[in-house]
């Protein structure tokens, strides 16, 4: 077998076998195939596509490339939740929590952020003392004792998806639909959990930025995981705006807390809610209508919060600036940005409001970039508000005074101002699963 073969193959729209695609990806990882080779091949799939049979053995092969997970000591139903990515999204420190306290165990691993959007771990590691790196052992017995565990994702973990998608960055090949399919559920099934909740943005802040990408995308990942024996729910939510008023990762910590106390923005709220409910049903606790109110009364009754606390305390975090967010180390620049006319904002450019965020230090350029997790904005308008000129849109958190005005220039670029209110997007417009593609109703 000649990888050139493959390559003329796949270029040809013909479909490769599984005893095909075990070759290409094993010698991938043993460096027997260059880069050369690897990345023709991954452009020949961005043009051709790849059948569902081919994308399910490539994601399986992948997922095997390095260690698979065991999470079979903790009793009942492991749930997953994978999101995107996107601006704000702080939803994780939220709905898992929420879940968790409801009867659903978690066991997640998450990644960092990169570019303009923000990671799990990033926010994590903002709070004191909060060890994302732990033993295995230790992972599964704190998920058998609170229910919960949020931890960086293994060096080992499908080692196949971060050698190709490092190619990938580099030769133009990271907007195709099954390579995103496959390198997302290469983890989530190498993680080991029952069922995976898809969160699938669309919109400026996101990968997908139309609902049918978003929609094509969550497909093939449904597909892929209910072949591969897991269930797998998505939802298709808007990130054409940040989510919530705070994108930087003390800020976002401190968001996520204030929402689990009943104190959040409407729309981080409400998908919480959501998803969590979603997490829920697909644990096999009652209908989503029923997982909706019982995710609600654990905010109400403050047994979410209560849930994350107890996460972080066992992973040697310092739970107190949960409840006390003033504790969070503060930037030393405070900058006001304001609207320069009258009007309502009738957009946000979600992914720029993101890579301003990471100018003030908030993200990473690069892999060894070094995160200041005070910094950040606020944002005090979004899209659909009245506002008057000289009003405070956004406060920028930074630590680096010299940015703070480079900053404001280009997230006021970012927002535009016209003279009648927009149409409200609804934060989440269909679901995906088993059953096919269905528009979201409330229940």
């Amino acid at each position: 077998m000649r990888m050139y073969d493959l390559i003329v193959k796949k270029r040809d729209n013909k479909t490769l076998t599984r005893e095909e695609i075990s070759y290409m990806i094993q010698g991938y990882v043993k460096d027997e195939i260059p880069d050369y080779q690897m990345a023709a091949m991954l452009m020949a799939v961005y043009f051709q596509g790849m059948t569902d049979e081919e994308l399910a053995d490539l994601t399986d092969i992948m997922a095997h490339s390095g260690d698979m997970v065991d999470l079979s000591e903790i009793p009942g139903i492991k749930v997953d939740k994978h999101s995107t990515g996107g601006v704000g999204d702080k939803t994780t420190l939220i709905a898992a929590p929420i879940a968790a306290a409801c009867g659903v165990r978690i066991a997640k691993m998450s990644g960092r952020g990169l570019g303009h959007t923000g990671g799990t771990v990033d926010k994590l590691e903002a709070i004191p003392g909060y060890q994302t790196s732990i033993e295995r052992t230790r992972f599964i017995e704190i998920v058998k004792r609170h229910g919960l565990s949020v931890i960086g994702q293994s060096g080992n973990l499908a080692p196949a998806d971060k050698k190709i998608y490092a190619l990938r960055d580099v030769t133009a090949t990271v907007e195709s639909i099954p390579l995103i399919a496959a390198s997302i559920m290469s983890k989530k099934l190498a993680a080991g959990s029952d069922c995976i909740l898809l969160d699938v943005k669309v919109g400026s802040g996101a990968f997908m930025k139309s609902a049918e990408d978003a929609i094509a995308l969550a497909q093939k990942m449904s597909a892929i995981g209910e072949k591969a024996g897991r269930r797998v729910t998505a939802l298709i939510t808007d990130m054409d705006l940040p989510l919530g008023n705070c994108i930087g990762n003390s800020l976002e910590v401190a968001e996520a807390a204030d929402t689990l106390q009943g104190r959040g923005p409407d729309d981080l709220t409400e998908i919480c809610i959501e998803l969590a409910a979603y997490m829920m049903e697909l644990a096999g606790i009652g209908t989503v209508s029923e997982c909706k109110a019982k995710a609600k009364q654990a905010v109400k009754d403050g047994t979410a919060m209560k849930k994350l606390a107890e996460m972080v305390t066992a992973q040697g975090g310092d739970a107190s600036v949960l409840y006390r967010p003033e504790l969070f180390e503060k930037a030393a620049i405070l900058y006001e940005v304001k609207a320069e006319k009258d009007g309502y904002i009738v957009h946000m450019d979600a992914q720029e409001c993101g890579a301003v965020s990471c100018m003030l230090g908030a993200g990473r350029e690069t892999k060894e970039s070094r995160i200041d997790f005070s910094a950040g904005i606020v944002m005090r308008k979004k899209t659909g508000d009245r506002v008057t000129k000289g009003e405070t849109v956004a406060v920028l958190h930074t630590s680096q005074k010299e940015l703070a005005r480079a900053a404001a220039v280009r997230l006021l670029a970012a927002v535009e101002i016209g003279e009648k209110p927009p149409e409200r997007i609804p934060l989440i417009l269909a679901v995906v699963d088993r059953d096919g593609v269905r528009a979201y109703q409330d229940k």
